[in-house]
């Protein structure tokens, strides 16, 4: 069994993206315990920046935004990011995944980096999603459609948690706690 793994982690504009951090850390540390090896890159929404002071992430993973879509193409033949970093990746985890997003995603829409890479997506290869978005968003009646259009191509759901929200509000629509995400994409990873 391969112990080196390539892990695309992709955050979108919830405050959630705050964990980013730990995610790499936890990960990167769970990975050591086990003698494998872990690459990580990292796609950032516009939004998602907003979060993030951006350097520090930079320090820990190699990190990519909308314009470095752009930037990277000039010619017909040159690389195209989003295809790329899909080849290069074994697993495609969004953590957090806002509502905004999930319901680009589970609508086919792919209007920047995270989503065109979601979209051209090997389904053959494991992809996990962290809803994470206010209560009253987690509550709307398209919500579990759109979980559910997701869940209906292979990707797999860390099902978000109840807790007091950043906004004071309590309730469910809170990211999964960081080793909980940590356990299951080591899980999913099959890394003993």
């Amino acid at each position: 069994m391969d112990s080196t793994k390539n892990v695309l982690i992709c955050c979108t504009g919830s405050v959630a993206t705050i964990q980013l951090q730990s995610i790499i850390s936890d990960l990167s540390s769970a990975f050591q315990k086990r003698s494998a090896t872990l690459s990580i890159k990292v796609v950032l929404t516009k939004a998602a920046c907003h979060f993030l002071k951006m350097n520090e992430i930079k320090r820990k993973a190699e990190v990519f935004i909308d314009e470095d879509e752009w930037n990277q193409w000039r010619k017909r033949g040159d690389p195209v990011l989003h295809i790329e970093l899909g080849k290069w990746a074994d697993l495609l985890l969004i953590a957090p995944l806002d509502a905004n997003t999930l319901a680009k995603i589970a609508n086919g829409l792919c209007d920047n980096l995270l989503t065109c890479a979601v979209r051209a997506w090997d389904l053959s290869k494991p992809l996990l999603f962290c809803p994470a978005m206010n209560t009253r968003m987690w509550d709307h009646p398209i919500t579990p459609t759109h979980i559910k259009t997701l869940k209906s191509w292979g990707y797999t759901e860390i099902p978000c948690i109840s807790k007091t929200l950043m906004c004071g509000d309590t309730g469910m629509g809170a990211m999964a706690h960081v080793p909980t995400i940590v356990e299951k994409v080591v899980e999913v990873c099959k890394i003993k």
